[in-house]
């Protein structure tokens, strides 16, 4: 009778143990796995650019200066007026009425030509002659297998050796931040992106919001270059928490699973658009197209790429949270 009362009492005891172990191997496992999710994630970027408009492209109006005959020279609209006043009298054109007459009529004749200028050239126009014009602001992202270590040293080449101060320069960064991604498509897993138009006044939050929300996106950004600032050494970057250094595998090898992520952002002027991006092909397309944007049409750019240190990773766990935008090309 005793016996079978302890074997009773035992029975609880090793439930409530199975229980315990069973919870606690629960909560290692959800423990263990918000940690990866939480580790270190190293971040590049390379950018510059200003959305002040281009000197080139301020409004144009002609010094009006006041020309013999009774009228001016020059002219009130882009282009300039005609200068007839200047020869008028010597066409024996008499009177002041008469004279006059005749420049409202050139006047109006110049403003007619303009006109037409105006809707054959577009947003050539806009560009050229308003002090507001409309700015494209695009995002493109490719999402890549982790075995295209090569492009992350590409990048990091390309952060270490730009000019990102001047316009042909960030032109530069653009043409071939796009060429290293073309030249590896056997990596290319997943792509997405698009194009807004807004005002010269509003693009600048517009872009800014866009690189924030990519930026935060990082722990950390270990190698920078913006506006000619360069900031990291990658000859010099030390492991993450937990890699061995000893051990040259670790810098070589990646898991399944495993991705490095770079976005493009350009603010241009004018109506720039990449394509719906479906296929590989229309990702072919919109590097090709951003790859291209001339330099003085580029206001700013920003190339950022994640992981940027050598045996750091980004997990599909990473790429879904994180980027849950982009399609399968």
């Amino acid at each position: 009778m005793r016996k079978r009362l302890q074997q009773t009492i035992k029975h609880p005891f090793k439930a409530l143990l199975k229980s315990l172990f069973l919870l606690c191997l629960v909560f290692g496992l959800a423990f263990g796995h918000a940690d990866g999710a939480l580790a270190a994630r190293s971040g590049g970027r390379i950018g510059g650019g200003s959305f002040r408009m281009p000197s080139s492209s301020r409004p144009y109006s002609a010094p009006r200066t006041y020309a013999p005959g009774g009228g001016y020279g020059g002219g009130y609209y882009p282009g300039g007026g005609f200068g007839f006043p200047f020869l008028l009298p010597l066409w024996g054109f008499g009177g002041f009425g008469s004279l006059f007459g005749i420049l409202i009529f050139f006047a109006v004749a110049n403003f007619l030509l303009q006109s037409f200028r105006r809707a054959g050239s577009g947003d050539s126009y806009e560009e050229a002659y308003t002090s507001n014009p409309t700015v494209s602001v695009t995002r493109l992202q490719v999402g890549m297998l982790a075995s295209a270590r090569g492009l992350q040293q590409e990048l990091d080449r390309i952060a270490e050796t730009a000019d990102t101060d001047s316009t042909a320069g960030r032109a530069e960064v653009l043409q071939e931040a796009s060429l290293a991604l073309l030249r590896h498509p056997e990596y290319w897993v997943y792509a997405g992106g698009g194009t807004q138009q807004a005002r010269l006044t509003s693009a600048e939050s517009e872009f800014n919001r866009l690189s924030l929300a990519e930026r935060s996106k990082f722990t950390e950004e270990t190698l920078s270059n913006v506006n000619n600032q360069l900031k990291g050494n990658i000859e010099n970057q030390a492991a993450l928490p937990g890699d061995e250094i000893d051990n040259p595998t670790t810098l070589i090898t990646e898991g399944p699973g495993e991705y490095i992520i770079v976005t493009l952002l350009a603010a241009t002027l004018g109506k720039y658009d990449i394509p719906a991006i479906n296929s590989a092909d229309d990702l072919r397309q919109a590097l090709r197209q951003i790859g291209s944007i001339p330099s003085d049409k580029l206001l700013a750019i920003e190339v950022l790429w994640t992981p940027q240190v050598e045996g750091d990773t980004l997990t599909s766990d990473d790429l879904l949270a994180e980027y849950a935008d982009l399609k399968l090309v």
